[in-house]
């Protein structure tokens, strides 16, 4: 049963630091696997990611005075993380068509990519999207996350999420009918 308050004084106690994390990695882990994989396309990068996120966290317990819920803080870091890997792969602005078909051919031959032409074609498309973008479609679509704990995650007002989202369905819904 997850108690964070009880999570988080383990963490803060060097007794019970270790044992608290490993139940914050198991709490947290494929919700935050799902969270970057949206972001960088393949399996091998978004496990990359995801235990940057966990060290940066782990080394950054201290910092962590409980302001916020445990899984925005995580969250944060993990946007933080997937956005340097961005940066890093030089994907920070959109994909060009070439790009996106590359993304669907990962996607085709990736053993973890279970979806039919609809879901390829959409993930194809998400890959077409700005990294703002993408991220707030993924958090608003797939995680079915409110505006307003978005904007708490990202530190961006409830109004340019709106504006983000509204763009994002708009660049998807024109990829889809430029297939027709």
């Amino acid at each position: 049963m997850w108690n964070e308050n009880l999570i988080i004084s383990q963490l803060h106690d060097e007794r019970t630091r270790e044992r608290a994390f490993a139940a914050v990695v198991e709490h947290f882990k494929e919700q935050l696997y799902w969270q970057i994989r949206r972001m960088v396309f393949s399996h091998d990068d978004a496990d990359d990611v995801l235990q940057n996120t966990f060290l940066k966290a782990w080394t950054g317990l201290s910092g962590f005075r409980g302001d916020s819920q445990l899984g925005t803080w995580l969250f944060r870091i993990a946007n933080n993380e997937t956005l340097n890997f961005l940066d890093r792969n030089r994907q920070t602005t959109s994909l060009d068509e070439e790009a996106a078909e590359g993304v669907a051919a990962r996607l085709e031959s990736d053993p973890y990519f279970d979806g039919d032409e609809t879901e390829r074609m959409l993930q194809e498309a998400i890959s077409t999207l700005p990294d703002r973008q993408r991220q707030v479609f993924n958090l608003k679509y797939f995680e079915e996350m409110k505006y307003e704990d978005m904007s708490d995650l990202l530190g961006t007002s409830v109004g340019a999420l709106k504006a983000s989202y509204h763009h994002a369905v708009r660049k998807i819904s024109d990829f889809f009918h430029a297939r027709d």
